[in-house]
C-alpha cells in the first residue's frame, strides 16, 4: 500500500527497511533534510520521505556532505522538471569522482613506495631474516 491508501511507517519500519538506527532517522530530520509527519507523539513516513532518505543515504555512499545532499533535494522540490537539480547533481559527481581519482592515484603511489621499502629492508636483512608469511606456512603444507 502506498501513502495514498493510508500506509505510514513508524521510525522503527523505515529504520528497519533501509538497514539504519532511528537515531539516524533523526539526525537527518533534524537537519532539516526529511519531515515526517507527527501522529500524536509518533512520527509517521510516508512515500516522500522513504524516497528522500534513500537519495540521502546514497548521497552519503557516494561521498556527498549534508549540505551538498540538502541541496539536490531542495532543488527537487523547487523545479518540477529537475533540470538545474540534474545539472548540479551532474557538476557535483564529476567534482566528487575527480576527487577519488586524485586519491587513489596517491594510494597508489603511496602502495608503491611502501613495497619498495618493504623490500629494501627485506634484502638488507638477509634470508635468515625473512619471517615466514601465513601465504608461505600454508604452501609448505
Amino acid at each position: 500500500m502506498d501513502e495514498a491508501r493510508g500506509e505510514l511507517r513508524t521510525i522503527q519500519d523505515v529504520a528497519d527497511e533501509l538497514g539504519i538506527t532511528s537515531r539516524t532517522l533523526r539526525f537527518y530530520e533534524a537537519k532539516g533534510l526529511i519531515e515526517p509527519r507527527r501522529v500524536g507523539a509518533i512520527r509517521v513516513y510516508g512515500r516522500r520521505e522513504l524516497g528522500r532518505m534513500q537519495l540521502i543515504l546514497r548521497g552519503k555512499r557516494l561521498g556527498f556532505s549534508i549540505k551538498e545532499i540538502k541541496e539536490f533535494l531542495d532543488l527537487y522540490d523547487a523545479d518540477p522538471q529537475h533540470l538545474e537539480q540534474l545539472r548540479r547533481l551532474a557538476e557535483a559527481a564529476e567534482r566528487r569522482r575527480e576527487a577519488l581519482e586524485h586519491q587513489q592515484a596517491a594510494i597508489a603511489q603511496t602502495i608503491a613506495e611502501l613495497r619498495q621499502i618493504e623490500a629494501e629492508a627485506m634484502e638488507r636483512l638477509g634470508p635468515a631474516a625473512h619471517p615466514p608469511r601465513a601465504g608461505d606456512l600454508a604452501a609448505a603444507s
